[in-house]
């Protein structure tokens, strides 16, 4: 299972975590919002409470985190408890 990470190339904080993620080696599939089905669209909007638009929505084995201003140590902690990283 791969981190699958929802985002907009124009958001500072999508670019933010992308750059995270990739300097501590972490694995991830990235999917440019705009460009996804309606149904993973509508899946993002129910997961960040009818915005499409809060990004990164990060996706792992089923279990989902809203998107969120990107802060480095947050990040790390919600990777850790969807079981992303030990």
């Amino acid at each position: 299972m791969v981190l699958q990470v929802y985002g907009w190339d124009q958001c500072p904080h999508t670019r933010h975590a992308v750059e995270w993620l990739k300097e501590h080696n972490i694995p991830f599939d990235y999917h440019e919002i705009e460009e996804e089905s309606r149904n993973v669209i509508e899946k993002v909007i129910e997961v960040n409470g009818g915005d499409d638009w809060v990004v990164p929505t990060l996706e792992y084995n089923g279990k989902w985190r809203p998107g969120e201003v990107f802060n480095p140590e947050k990040l790390e902690k919600d990777l850790k408890k969807l079981g992303v990283i030990p």
